[in-house]
């Protein structure tokens, strides 16, 4: 549960997305969201997918890609530090992977089924987790992080994501 975080278990840089997650049971959360995330891109007009609302800035598909791309870094983190795993993780750049993501070639339904694809597995990884798992603690860009507070920022982040793209996009 959110509430049953602890100190050290997360980066302070990560709570804002820890508070956007909204469940307190990671795997319903993150079924929900799921159904959330399709619904939501279905929702999004073909023609604005490859909008940027300033210069410089992602457009929506590459910032759907982003989520996707983080499910599945986060999902791994999440396995590493499950099974005890000690070594410490680099972060990762996310500026850098967008001009690499291929983004704005995928249509609609290419970015939704690439999403539940990795979703899926994320389900699927956490159902598998037993309450020990999910508090072991790993370190990933220098700072703790637990398996659990890792599905809480999947969830989260996919929560920002969406807000900014109401807010900046459409």
């Amino acid at each position: 549960m959110i509430a049953q975080l602890k100190e050290g278990e997360f980066d302070p840089y990560y709570g804002t997305y820890i508070s956007k997650a909204g469940s307190s049971d990671i795997v319903k959360g993150l079924q929900s969201s799921q159904i959330e995330f399709v619904d939501f891109v279905q929702s999004i007009p073909k023609e604005k997918l490859t909008h940027a609302y300033a210069e410089g800035k992602w457009t929506i598909a590459e910032v759907l890609q982003h989520i996707i791309d983080a499910e599945r870094i986060f999902a791994y983190r999440a396995l590493r530090f499950a099974r005890n795993d000690k070594t410490p993780i680099i972060g990762f750049e996310q500026d850098d992977y967008v001009p690499y993501s291929n983004a704005n070639n995928y249509s609609k339904e290419e970015l939704v089924s690439d999403f539940q694809s990795a979703r899926n597995n994320s389900i699927s990884l956490f159902k598998s987790f037993t309450d020990e798992m999910l508090i072991r603690i790993g370190e990933a860009c220098g700072s703790p992080m637990s398996s659990r507070a890792a599905g809480y920022i999947l969830i989260g982040h996919q929560n920002h994501h969406f807000e900014v793209i109401k807010e900046r996009y459409l």
